[in-house]
């Protein structure tokens, strides 16, 4: 993979401007992200981290592994770089769709997806919570590009993708299907199909290794997908091989908007009539796989998110790209050059008009990452009162339910545990935060899978602070 001087100065005032970014809004990380720090900081320090604690998400072994590495260099502030690194991602990502689409449709279509999958108001918000998705799709879309731009690569990209299997499981099924598909060609010699055992061994990396992460953490080798299933049927979440159809165009929708599933359709529309795409396997490759990834995960009883649709979603914006710029790829003068052009205008006016009309979607969004923000502050000021601290010598700190349990943990240097749940224990002594403010303790101190309020303080605790939106009460018995 060769890199132009236009290509790589653009990628540094896009990585400048997230940068940028990054620094003005001063997002924290998510719930996921701030369990992985945690551990990262348990492994870090010899322990072996604790990931079946109470309602813990599955622990990602590679992003485990950054968390701690993260944790040992720059300590505290690992937390917000994990944000950063999950916005550097996001740039990756949206320059990895640039080359498919630039093999695939042309330059201006490429173009265009990138800058459709960069603005995407679902992927920010990502970024802005430390998922691990965002390096996840990066290390995909990038293996994507290398084999665009040469099929059957082999090496590189299986190494891609058994990085990226060790962020989430759905690139098992994505590697496996690209080892057959290097397996395909007979050789011309002997007429026969060789196995590449050395790219079947980097298949096999990936699910080998995170099943020997979960013996080695809780002696169980599966734990990631039994662990998982469970707390799906815990939170009462959409599971199950039954809901798949129904919650298939809900979970495409919340990444894609509707107005890009228009361009989308449209743009699939004109490729089948003027079939003009060049490497075209590779975006059905993807469509193909991640839709029936989305199947899979009906099948293990999984949580049926619209995460588990991103790669095909961000792949199809391909098409969305071809929609609006596949025009400039014809022959000037061309009758079909200047219709299209000129529809492709139209469409442009119309979505600016209308993200003028809908920048209310854009206001609540940096409302949303200022409010997630002052609930942090907040939180790391009420565990920093004295008063706090020295309440806590009676008794663990309790929330109202799990949502801010990390969070917790990873501003006390504490390990799992020594926070808990009162929709799982009740504490008689200790700390006890209650959350105040309609949305706080909705957010906060309710959850799906919580059958009782429990955002209340305990009989015999009196307060003793109060911070924003969280008030601490105390007993010592």
């Amino acid at each position: 993979m060769t890199f132009s001087r236009r290509e790589l100065i653009v990628l540094a005032l896009a990585a400048a401007l997230t940068i940028v970014v990054w620094l003005l809004a001063g997002s924290y990380p998510g719930y996921d992200a701030y369990y992985h720090l945690v551990w990262g900081r348990e492994f870090f320090a010899g322990q072996v981290p604790a990931i079946d604690a109470y309602r813990a998400p599955t622990a990602h072994p590679l992003y485990l592994l950054l968390a701690a590495i993260l944790g040992a260099i720059v300590g505290d502030d690992s937390a917000q770089l994990m944000v950063l690194i999950c916005a550097l991602s996001l740039v990756v990502c949206a320059w990895a769709i640039w080359r498919i689409g630039r093999v695939v449709f042309g330059a201006w279509p490429g173009i265009v997806a990138a800058l459709l999958v960069a603005t995407n108001l679902s992927l920010i918000l990502y970024a802005a919570r430390g998922f691990a998705d965002m390096p996840f799709l990066a290390l995909i879309f990038v293996a994507a590009a290398l084999e665009a731009e040469r099929k059957r690569r082999g090496v590189s990209v299986l190494v891609l993708l058994a990085a990226a299997g060790l962020l989430r499981p759905e690139a098992w099924l994505l590697a496996g299907i690209y080892w057959l598909w290097c397996c395909w060609p007979k050789d011309y010699s002997s007429g026969r199909r060789s196995p590449h055992l050395g790219l079947l061994a980097l298949v096999l990396v990936a699910p080998l290794l995170w099943g020997l992460f979960d013996w080695w953490a809780v002696g169980q080798p599966l734990y990631a997908l039994t662990a998982t299933s469970s707390l799906a049927a815990e939170l009462g979440r959409e599971r199950g091989i039954a809901k798949v159809p129904a919650t298939f165009i809900d979970a495409l929708v919340g990444v894609i908007r509707n107005p890009q599933l228009m361009l989308i359709g449209v743009g699939i529309l004109i490729e089948i009539f003027r079939r003009r795409a060049k490497s075209f396997y590779l975006p059905l490759g993807l469509i193909a796989t991640g839709t029936l990834t989305f199947i899979c995960v009906g099948i293990f009883g999984l949580s049926l998110l619209p995460r588990y649709l991103t790669i095909p979603s961000i792949t199809l914006l391909l098409f969305a790209g071809y929609a609006l710029a596949g025009w400039a790829e014809l022959d000037r003068g061309s009758w079909l050059r200047r219709g299209w052009a000129l529809a492709a205008l139209a469409v442009v006016i119309a979505g600016a008009a209308f993200t003028v009309h809908r920048t209310d979607i854009f206001r609540r969004a940096g409302v949303e990452i200022r409010y997630i923000s002052a609930v942090h502050n907040d939180l790391e000021a009420t565990l920093a009162d004295p008063k706090v601290v020295a309440a806590l010598r009676c008794g663990p700190l309790s929330l109202p339910a799990f949502g801010l349990i990390p969070d917790s943990l990873w501003i006390r240097n504490s390990a799992a545990g020594s926070v808990v749940a009162r929709a799982d224990v009740s504490p008689t002594s200790g700390v006890a935060l209650v959350f105040v403010g309609d949305k706080t303790h909705q957010r906060y101190g309710r959850a799906d899978g919580v059958p009782v309020d429990t955002d209340f303080a305990p009989r015999g605790f009196r307060l003793i602070t109060k911070h924003g939106q969280i008030s601490a009460w105390a007993r010592c018995r």
